[in-house]
């Protein structure tokens, strides 16, 4: 019966509704609004700070306490944590990874419109578990690092890559809309922008 109404009212063919596809069809390619991209992140609850190249340690040493021990990856630049207690990341545990108090990491690429940092394991940035154990993440950001869209972002990464998007602290929320930090990565997240020289 409902089979023999189907056939009926399509007997003479559908007609399908027109689709609008007035996308947003802005370049793969240019610059991202590095103010919208500072603005976005200190939605989410991050700090954000802007910097010099030179101001990179003092910055960082100061968004940690006294005696403070950092994981960070093997290849990161040491000036960006000169005078930081560090311990490079060459194959720690979990437990090890827990039981310092930050990770300094750069990032691949950071998105103005959301707001969000994407890390690939590529250069400054270790592997996944890196950034995801330690309850504070201090990121490093360069300014030429930032793009405007997602797609933009996209067109820069690499999928074969083990791609992490953090957008603001780790958190989530529950059933009564209580907001719960940490639950699944950093409580804490810092990010340092990079402000990029120019040059004449």
């Amino acid at each position: 019966m409902i089979f023999e109404r189907i056939r009926s009212a399509t007997a003479g063919g559908v007609v399908g509704a027109e689709v609008p596809r007035d996308y947003d069809r802005a370049s793969l390619v240019g610059p991202g609004d590095v103010d919208r991209f500072a603005e976005t992140v200190d939605d989410y609850r991050a700090q954000v700070f802007r910097v010099s190249e030179s101001e990179i340690a003092a910055t960082v040493h100061g968004l940690l306490g006294e005696g403070a021990r950092v994981v960070v990856p093997v290849d990161l630049p040491p000036s960006w944590v000169e005078g930081v207690s560090t311990v490079y990341d060459t194959g720690l545990s979990v437990d090890e990874f827990d039981s310092v108090d930050a990770v300094v990491t750069g990032c691949r690429v950071g998105i103005a419109a959301t707001g969000t940092i994407v890390l690939d394991a590529g250069f400054a940035q270790g592997r996944r578990a890196l950034t995801l154990v330690p309850d504070h993440h201090i990121c490093i950001v360069r300014a030429d690092q930032v793009v405007e869209t997602v797609p933009q972002a996209f067109a820069v990464l690499d999928a074969t890559r083990p791609l992490t998007f953090v957008s603001g602290p780790s958190a989530t929320s529950d059933i009564e809309l209580n907001r719960v930090e940490g639950v699944h990565g950093p409580r804490r997240l810092d990010v340092v922008i990079v402000e990029t020289v120019a040059t004449s």
